[in-house]
């Protein structure tokens, strides 16, 4: 089953400007999925549609084979959102905000405060269960969005910009904890980031938004592996004055010890480490330029 089905979805505002023009988008059961597109390209009004916060103007949207039109409240229930924004009140303290989220859905109250202290935990906040959220640091709350969005345990989660503002220790330990709910309960997770080595370490499959448009969607090893060369920085134990002539391979010098190397898609590094080996240089370290990711994605929205 398609955890998400999208076919023709657009929206036009009252003043004529048109956010979504056309995605159609299919999501597995228990992917861990990445939305990427640079701002304003559609991602949040499109996230904003299927959890039911904007009108579309045209379009299908499915969760789990419910149909957005017909059967809201049964897609409502199947989906968690993880909004860019914090939302909830900054004078209740979380584990009242867990549980009055969980009775929303009519999780009975025991049921919830277990839920509550369960994912309150996960979240590294239980000592914080009861103070005032107005009190949180910017990770914490944000921290405390995901336990929210979890506590009706959903099918479909949505991480819109989760780790924004988060620093790099509690990054991982939350990524650890996703990473968790999407392998043993099966959660699929469709997650924006600007962190687009997260989404290059995460996730399985990514589609690509620009103006509205889904441009490029697939697995992510194979379109990383199809799509351009990929550049590495490599440290050499010998000196040099110019770059060294490398057959096959674009070579230029950042210092008198210091390589940048391009290596396409028709090449692979054990011909490198030959070419390198050929003119008697021996590399010390060697490190990619950039997130592989990030540049696919730079070459996809500049050519859109």
């Amino acid at each position: 089953m398609k955890a998400l089905s999208i076919q023709g979805l657009e929206k036009t505002y009252g003043n004529g400007f048109q956010a979504v023009k056309d995605v159609n988008l299919d999501v597995e059961e228990g992917d861990f999925f990445a939305l990427l597109g640079p701002n304003g390209a559609g991602k949040s009004t499109t996230i904003g549609i299927i959890c039911s916060l904007i009108k579309k103007t045209r379009g299908k949207v499915s969760v789990f084979g419910h149909d957005l039109e017909r059967e809201r409240e049964a897609v409502k229930s199947s989906i968690g959102l993880v909004p860019q924004e914090f939302n909830f009140s900054l004078f209740e303290p979380p584990i009242e905000i867990l549980i009055n989220q969980a009775g929303y859905y009519g999780i009975p109250r025991p049921e919830a405060r277990r839920r509550a202290e369960v994912y309150l935990k996960k979240m590294e906040l239980w000592e914080q269960r009861d103070n005032q959220s107005r009190s949180l640091s910017g990770g914490m709350k944000r921290r405390l969005m995901i336990a929210r969005a979890l506590i009706h345990e959903p099918r479909l989660l949505f991480l819109d910009e989760p780790t924004a503002g988060v620093d790099i220790e509690i990054r991982r330990s939350m990524w650890a904890f996703v990473q968790e709910i999407n392998k043993e309960l099966g959660t699929t997770i469709i997650l924006t980031t600007h962190y687009l080595e997260e989404a290059e370490s995460l996730c399985r499959n990514v589609a690509v938004i620009n103006e509205g448009v889904v441009i490029q969607q697939g697995a992510v090893s194979h379109l990383l592996s199809e799509s351009y060369a990929q550049t590495y920085v490599l440290d050499i134990s010998q000196s040099m004055d110019t770059a060294p002539d490398l057959e096959g391979f674009s070579v230029y010098l950042l210092g008198n010890q210091q390589l940048e190397v391009e290596v396409t898609k028709e090449h692979h590094l054990n011909k490198l480490f030959a070419v390198l080996s050929s003119k008697k240089l021996d590399v010390t370290s060697m490190r990619t330029k950039t997130n592989r990711l990030e540049e696919f994605f730079m070459r996809l929205v500049k050519k859109g």
